[in-house]
């Protein structure tokens, strides 16, 4: 029996606006050769989360970096955003409407905030693969 190898996809890129066209599209056309047809709730998924860090994230210092890696799971698409900077603090002056988890929530089947090692916020979006495309 052959085991099919897990496909991954990875980006480290500065927390800049500029970036978050650039790093959906990637891991749009990731899921896209996983078999996802309906990519627009990944896209705004990414999108959300990759726009949280760049007005967030980096609030009190210089814009630092995003990593963003999709796991190509059996059932599912995994994708983690995980920025460096000062971590989910609360936030009276917030620049938002404060709709980006909640947002992102409705969009994934499964989603994960943690507090990431060392420093910054770890986010975990799982989305279920098309039937077919599982198989």
């Amino acid at each position: 029996m052959q085991t099919k190898k897990k496909q991954q996809f990875e980006m480290h890129v500065g927390a800049q606006p500029a970036c978050v066209g650039k790093v959906r599209a990637a891991v749009v056309e990731f899921a896209q050769k996983l078999g996802f047809v309906d990519t627009g709730p990944i896209a705004l998924a990414v999108s959300e989360a990759l726009t949280n860090v760049v007005v967030h994230a980096y609030r009190d210092e210089e814009p630092g970096d995003v990593r963003i890696v999709a796991c190509d799971e059996p059932d599912r698409l995994v994708v983690v955003v995980r920025d460096y900077g000062s971590g989910m603090l609360p936030r009276t002056d917030s620049p938002g409407l404060g709709l980006g988890l909640p947002l992102i929530s409705t969009m994934t089947d499964a989603l994960q905030v943690e507090a990431a090692d060392g420093a910054g916020t770890l986010l975990r979006m799982h989305f279920a693969k098309p039937v077919a495309a599982a198989a």
